[in-house]
């Protein structure tokens, strides 16, 4: 892999997805903006029949099905998806949605170059039932955390987090919704970092503009 925007070339990003492709739809718009400095390779989904492989094709992106249904264990799904991603040389791995928990070497073979989105102040809340769990602990304020993947689940180091203040009326979906909105609002913004030679990963934390970064990342 070369270096992500290097000698002019733009990062190229492969995005793994499992439903509707929200984040990925916020990737693919700031993509094509004129400070962008990478471009959405290919999407690749575990699930056919999901609106993300439509936004994909929208928008004249390569897409992938590999139906993790079809593999003995997980280790033999990574395998095959490995084969499915390396062929469109990925400089950059983004996780979109993608509801699988990946194995030691998937991890290792992308390491410092996969990044995840997950809606809850890492590393409070790891895991699935996120909105549900802070609102059933009466906690003041929930958000969303982008990191970089390594074999811990949810446990790679923070790159960027937004805050979002839980209101007294919230539920489940008021309460996602705004969390989504930050979403959608962040996860280009660090791929583009990633993407323009500003952040990396080294020595299992993440480091922007060569300075290393707080375990919270870069928060608001």
């Amino acid at each position: 892999m070369s270096e992500a925007g290097s000698k002019g070339q733009r990062c190229r990003v492969v995005v793994l997805i499992s439903g509707n492709g929200s984040n990925l739809q916020g990737i693919i718009d700031a993509a094509s903006g004129p400070d962008s400095h990478y471009e959405v390779a290919a999407v690749i989904s575990n699930k056919a029949d999901v609106f993300g492989l439509e936004r994909a094709a929208n928008a004249g992106i390569p897409s992938r099905v590999l139906d993790h249904r079809g593999f003995d264990s997980r280790e033999a799904f990574d395998q095959a998806l490995i084969g499915e991603i390396d062929p469109f040389h990925p400089d950059l791995l983004v996780l979109a949605g993608f509801m699988r928990i990946l194995s030691a070497g998937f991890v290792q073979h992308y390491a410092g170059r996969m990044l995840n989105i997950h809606p809850s102040l890492l590393p409070a809340y790891r895991g699935t039932r996120t909105h549900e769990r802070v609102l059933e602990a009466g906690d003041a304020e929930h958000g969303v955390s982008v990191h970089f993947v390594t074999e811990e689940l949810d446990g790679g180091p923070v790159v960027r987090q937004a805050v979002v203040p839980v209101n007294p009326d919230d539920n489940r979906d008021s309460l996602a919704a705004r969390v989504a909105v930050q979403e959608h609002r962040i996860y280009p913004e660090v791929v583009q970092w990633f993407a323009s030679n500003r952040l990396r990963m080294h020595h299992n934390r993440a480091w922007l503009d060569e300075q290393e970064l707080p375990p919270h990342g870069v928060r608001d």
